[in-house]
């Protein structure tokens, strides 16, 4: 899509600086169904101690900026409508001004068990502290509408979640905002820039965030409010987020939710056409020959039952076990895995403090394939460099417990990885998303194209190539529930997660053996230039612990990091 376009007809014949359009408001593909009745999921309030909140995600624009210099640079900011009678707004939203609008504000009101508490849950502001106007734009020819930010100044033992911003110089009505009582508050921090400018009066710049809760994981307690933060100062931020002090789980999905769930929103996860080392379920990795090794035994090995009964269970990764291919002939078979048979192991756990579910979805590859760097237009294989046994990826989606909406889908990249929101996703059907598995190492993307893991400013890393074919998983028909702790003793955990050690044997790669013969192919006064340039590529190149199951990686029960 030509986002431009969406905020602004032709340049020619027009002002320096023309009337922006309003973002659209974005919406799935298709209508989300009428998910099964059973608990608080979907039901559009949530309770989360002494506050019931309501997300809302129908606004007024109240600001726009556009810079002058860079067209598609700016941001909007908004105030939440059609406020459900009882509640209060607590901030009002912002976002860049060149995407669709897709984003929420939190309203709240007391629980009617709040009112036994001597100070109410919620407090009207005692003033308003004026933090920055458009007045003060370091921009001469700038002529768009003017915009005044406000933080809420709290009454003792209260603190504001979020700021207001009027088209007006005259301090917002008290009565437009509620603070919330300290200990419902939890620590927030600055999470993605929504605004940049210079100011006249400050050497600083008057920037805007997006916020969330500073900790985050399955047991967090944070709860974001969907406001932004700004300032012109580089202090910590004013405002805090909600807690969910209680840890209320009620607005979390039951099982037959669940399944629902998967079956309307399951990706289809698409490997590359010439992608040799393809997903398998583990139990086919094990029927077929995987082995058990121990410590200072027999390098043989042991082989493994299909639901890896005799594989040892809990503990830590200490390095006394780990997962081989087998030392014969169906060590090849085994790299080539089993798409047939494949499935996505499934982990279901809170997120944001109850307000959302996460649906981790891990892909099985018995093994992962070798690299090939990319330097300018020129690519180089690197032989085994990259190759290890048991390759666990993921992507997880996350979908509002107040309607069940996907909200964003996470696409883990090798160590690191980024979440994408539903507009900018692709889809296969209904509100089906596409991944994107890349060549040989299996990490997930957004969409079609070759990423480099390394300097894409240098033109140099490693190559991640993702396109449409026809070696496909659909994880809303090939899944299995692995893991939903929230649910107690509902999921019968396999034998094969409890294994916490290596799903591989520990590599270290000759990476500068290779390198150098790399080296070899350039002019003598640019390799010094290059040597540096390989300073830069990812450090698993250079050595490559086991890999470890799904259960060992930090984001089981942490965050992604993104």
């Amino acid at each position: 899509m030509d986002w431009w376009r969406c905020l602004w007809e032709g340049r020619e014949g027009r002002s320096s600086n023309p009337p922006l359009r309003e973002p659209e408001p974005f919406s799935l593909p298709s209508p989300i169904p009428h998910w099964p009745r059973d608990g608080g999921f979907a039901q559009g309030i949530i309770c989360i101690g002494d506050l019931e909140v309501v997300k809302i995600t129908k606004f007024e624009r109240v600001w726009s900026y556009r810079s002058s210099k860079l067209e598609s640079k700016g941001a909007a900011l908004y105030k939440p409508i059609e406020i459900p009678e009882g509640f209060f707004v607590l901030g009002h939203y912002g976002q860049l001004n060149d995407r669709l609008l897709h984003g929420f504000v939190l309203v709240a009101r007391e629980t009617f068990s709040s009112k036994e508490v001597d100070l109410p849950a919620l407090q009207r502001p005692q003033d308003y502290t004026f933090v920055w106007s458009s007045n003060d734009l370091q921009e001469d020819n700038y002529e768009g509408e003017s915009g005044y930010f406000w933080l809420p100044c709290p009454q003792e033992g209260y603190k504001a979640v979020g700021f207001l911003v009027t088209r007006e110089p005259n301090k917002p009505s008290l009565d437009e905002v509620r603070c919330v009582r300290s200990d419902l508050t939890d620590k927030c921090e600055a999470h993605s820039l929504i605004l940049s400018v210079q100011s006249e009066s400050s050497d600083l710049p008057f920037r805007v965030w997006s916020t969330r809760p500073s900790e985050r994981g399955m047991w967090a307690k944070g709860v974001p409010v969907g406001s932004f933060s700004c300032s012109t100062s580089e202090e910590d931020l004013t405002i805090a987020c909600l807690n969910n002090i209680h840890l209320n789980l009620s607005a979390m999905p039951k099982l037959d939710q669940i399944n629902s769930l998967i079956k309307h929103y399951g990706p289809t996860v698409f490997f590359h056409p010439k992608e040799l080392y393809l997903p398998s379920s583990v139990s086919w990795f094990f029927k077929n020959g995987a082995t058990l090794h121990k410590k200072g035994e027999d390098t043989k090995g042991e082989a493994i039952e299909q639901d890896g009964t005799n594989l040892p269970r809990g503990g830590d990764n200490d390095g006394e076990y780990w997962i081989d291919l087998p030392n014969d002939d169906r060590s090849t078979y085994l790299k080539l895995g089993n798409l047939e048979s494949a499935e996505l192991y499934v982990h279901v756990k809170p997120a944001l403090g109850g307000t959302f579910t996460d649906i981790a979805m891990w892909v099985f590859c018995p093994f992962n394939g070798p690299a090939t760097l990319k330097i300018g237009v020129m690519n180089f294989p690197l032989g085994k460099i990259g190759q290890h046994v048991g390759d666990w990826e993921h992507f997880t989606l996350r979908i509002s417990n107040f309607s069940g909406e996907l909200w964003s889908l996470y696409f883990s990249q090798h160590s690191g990885g980024a979440w994408v929101d539903t507009p900018n996703l692709e889809y296969v059907e209904g509100n089906k998303a596409v991944v994107y598995s890349s060549k040989s190492g299996h990490a997930s993307f957004p969409h079609r194209g070759n990423y480099l893991q390394g300097s894409r400013k240098l033109g140099i890393g490693i190559r991640n190539d993702a396109v449409r074919s026809n070696l496909t998983v659909d994880s809303s028909v090939k899944h299995r529930i692995v893991a939903a702790e929230y649910l107690g003793d509902v999921i019968d955990e396999p034998c094969w997660l409890q294994f916490m050690r290596e799903w591989g044997p520990k590599i270290v790669y000759n990476s500068r053996t290779e390198l150098e013969k790399i080296l070899s192919y350039f002019p003598f006064n640019l390799r010094y230039k290059m040597e540096r340039m390989f300073n830069k590529l990812p450090p698993e190149l250079y050595g490559e612990e086991g890999p470890t199951g799904p259960k060992e990686k930090n984001n089981w029960v942490g965050d992604e990091r993104g």
